[in-house]
């Protein structure tokens, strides 16, 4: 007797549908699996024998055949058992083949019956929707998630017995009321515990503004790190899209709370300068989301960015133009969004002093070699270079508060809504998104302006990334000061910008 069910395998952020087949006809006693499963998939008939077992649940002594097509994508994970269970059940006559139409299954069995949660249900319950599924079961472990999902019908079960069960009558399911989500919510530091650093600050606002990559240099001690935890809390709160969005992303990682599963702030991911490039892109057999596309709609910080190795930071380039980051394997291409702002901070040499010459104790091959980490093409793509100065001791015992984050978050969201309104219909939302012909319609230049340019380029020969890179910081600026056109002021602040790096790498 023949019988199949839907399911459904995660193959980067694509979620492909896999119908599983069963067949159960006269022979030796067998248990087959074809239709390229990995050896996850494969301990699932061993699984799902001995829970049905343990269930006083009995297979007939037959040849037992389980297909997962298509046959030509691998299939990962542990969320097969329960589908594998459902179609082995009616193809054994026990469950009616009919019952099992239009319901997508996903979730892993212990020998005892159980059901265990597994990575990466909100994204299949989507597609489930899109396939105009009856009912998605899940594990009642990730009924949570899943129930994210609007105008779909989500059935959490915890055992095999109730997994049959509401097969056969679905519509008696009615979900326990679940109680309300645990916010946990990261307490964001206040731009309001940094003293002074004015400069650096406004660096930071503009970035924000506009979604620029910045890069912060100075002295140990001088405030770029606080200043970069503090980025999360001048940025606009997530639209439910994004927290959606977000909310797959790290659901496909394996990093939701189980008691609250949305995403509601904006991430920051500060990996350790140790990390490799895999774990900053994203990789494995079945690739899988890396740092770099959990900071999406965020902020990824680099501490100590030269300390970073040299392939690291050079797989930053692509995404950082992009927006996106493509890894080829063998069996495919997969896309992860990487819309981030990238904050890096640095000292300008190993000691941290330099250019400080009473203090610092590099030679100036070791000052080469440390700046050196970091290629041009890279500082090309970073569009606002900032000083941290050092603090004295009257800046440290100067008890006045700075501004607070919700201050300057509230200047941030009027200029970005500027910028919405600017590029409705462009695809686009923030100026640092313009690319080549937008750049040229909405960052136009007067005489005075243009011929500022035009003198900075002479005398400090940048690259034409660079140029892109100013105009569309004097964009931002522009906007901060509610003004349609980029003046000379304007152009004069972002190239001061740029002149940091050309300080240090000369």
């Amino acid at each position: 007797m023949f019988a199949s069910v839907l399911s459904a395998v995660i193959l980067g952020m694509d979620v492909h549908p896999v119908q599983v087949e069963a067949d159960v006809s006269s022979g030796l006693p067998s248990f087959t699996m074809v239709g390229f499963p990995s050896a996850q998939v494969k301990e699932a008939q061993d699984r799902v024998r001995t829970a049905l077992r343990n269930n006083e649940i009995l297979l007939p002594p037959k040849r037992i055949t389980v297909n997962f097509s298509p046959a030509d994508i691998k299939k990962e994970g542990a969320g097969f058992d329960m589908p594998v269970a459902a179609a082995v059940l009616a193809a054994a006559g026990i469950l009616s083949p009919d019952l099992l139409r239009g319901a997508m299954l996903a979730g892993e069995l212990s020998l005892n019956g159980e059901v265990h949660p597994v990575h990466g249900i909100l994204p299949i319950v989507i597609r489930a929707r899109q396939e105009n599924c009856r009912f998605c079961m899940v594990p009642e472990g990730n009924l949570q998630e899943a129930s994210l999902v609007p105008d779909m019908k989500v059935i959490g079960v915890r055992s095999l017995k109730e997994m049959i069960r509401y097969l056969r009558e679905p519509d008696a399911y009615t979900a326990e009321e679940a109680p309300a989500p645990v916010c946990t919510a990261e307490i964001i530091p206040d731009f309001r515990d940094i003293h002074g650093q004015r400069s650096l600050k406004r660096a930071v606002e503009i970035a924000v503004s506009g979604f620029h990559n910045i890069l912060m240099i100075g002295p140990p001690g001088a405030g770029k790190t606080m200043a970069a935890k503090r980025i999360p809390g001048i940025m606009p709160p997530l639209s439910y899209e994004e927290s959606l969005e977000l909310t797959k992303i790290y659901s496909v990682a394996g990093l939701l709370s189980r008691q609250d599963p949305l995403i509601r702030s904006r991430p920051f991911r500060n990996p350790h300068h140790t990390s490799t490039a895999s774990a900053l892109a994203g990789g494995g057999r079945n690739p899988r989301p890396g740092e770099i596309t959990l900071a999406h709609r965020g902020v990824l910080f680099l501490d100590e960015m030269p300390e970073f190795s040299r392939r690291s930071l050079e797989i930053l380039r692509q995404p950082l133009e992009d927006r996106v980051i493509r890894i080829s394997r063998i069996n495919g291409t997969y896309e992860f969004p990487a819309d981030f702002i990238l904050c890096a901070a640095m000292n300008p040499c190993p000691c941290g002093y330099y250019p400080d010459m009473n203090r610092c104790r590099c030679t100036s091959g070791q000052i080469t070699g440390y700046l050196n980490k970091i290629s041009q093409p890279l500082l090309d793509r970073l569009d606002l270079c900032a000083e941290a100065e050092q603090v004295d001791f009257a800046g440290m015992s100067r008890r006045t508060d700075g501004e607070p984050s919700e201050v300057i978050r509230r200047r941030v969201e009027v200029v970005h809504e500027i910028q919405r309104e600017r590029y409705r219909g462009e695809n686009i939302q923030f100026n640092g998104e313009l690319k080549g012909e937008q750049i040229e319609r909405f960052c136009r230049l007067d005489f005075g302006s243009r011929a500022l340019m035009q003198a900075a380029f002479e005398h400090a020969a940048f690259s034409p990334r660079s140029y892109h890179r100013i105009l569309k910081v004097a964009r931002t600026i522009a906007d901060m000061d509610f003004s349609q056109e980029i003046r000379k002021d304007h152009v004069g602040e972002a190239l001061s910008y740029r002149a940091f790096d050309k300080k240090y790498w000369i």
